[in-house]
């Protein structure tokens, strides 16, 4: 590549950087719905045209977070996850990775709550716009199922890492709304319910109890819980 237009890549880069921080802090501080591209593109330093050139609407900036997020658990899961093979602490890690991902964010999520939690709407995490990022966060999931020292049900291997994303989801709902310091009531929760989960897990081996295992996934997957997108 010319190096001029490696200089113009570099720049365009931290252009587009700049862009989307401006973007997160004000979301932070005057909310999403208060907050418009012209008022980006201000805090970032540029004109309001280049603000939409690299991001066509606030919603495209959100999408740029979900995505920025991702990327950082890329570059960072794996190792977390081969440090250990027992399962609560592999599923606890990448709960508390989120956690650390969103800390500065929360309030910031909070105000986009009341869109996300709709699956038409393009910030929702249920929706089809979502859908790259959503697979791949279950994916998180799904490896460490399968790396660890935990013997699952080969019925209930296939079903359970969108189980456990949608109790991530539950949780960073109450996380984000966790007023106790450090939001301690949130980890209570977290080990006490990865506690029940895994007994579950176990339970649900035992031979006896297959007939009830098969009927509880099969009721999952009929409301399309871990069925292909």
């Amino acid at each position: 590549m010319p190096r001029r237009t490696q200089l113009a890549t570099v720049k365009a880069e931290e252009t587009r950087e700049r862009i989307l921080g401006s973007a997160l802090d004000l979301f932070r501080t005057r909310g999403f719905d208060a907050t418009t591209m012209r008022d980006v593109a201000a805090a970032a330093g540029v004109a309001t045209g280049a603000a939409y050139y690299y991001f066509h609407s606030k919603e495209d900036l959100v999408m740029a977070f979900y995505e920025q997020t991702a990327l950082e658990m890329r570059e960072i899961l794996p190792a977390e996850l081969a440090a250990t093979r027992d399962l609560k602490k592999r599923i606890r890690r990448i709960i508390h990775l989120k956690f650390e991902q969103f800390t500065a964010h929360r309030a910031f999520l909070g105000a986009l709550f009341r869109s996300a939690v709709d699956p038409s709407s393009p910030l929702s995490p249920f929706g089809s716009e979502a859908h790259a990022i959503r697979e791949e966060s279950i994916d998180w999931f799904r490896q460490a199922v399968d790396g660890a020292g935990e013997s699952v049900p080969k019925d209930l291997k296939a079903i359970l890492p969108p189980l456990l994303w949608l109790y991530q989801m539950g949780v960073l709902l109450f996380w984000i709304y966790d007023r106790s310091p450090e939001q301690e009531k949130t980890r209570l929760l977290v080990d006490g319910t990865l506690d029940l989960i895994v007994k579950l897990i176990r339970i649900a081996r035992v031979p006896l109890l297959a007939p009830m295992r098969r009927s509880v996934i099969k009721t999952l997957q009929t409301i399309g819980v871990g069925a292909a997108e």
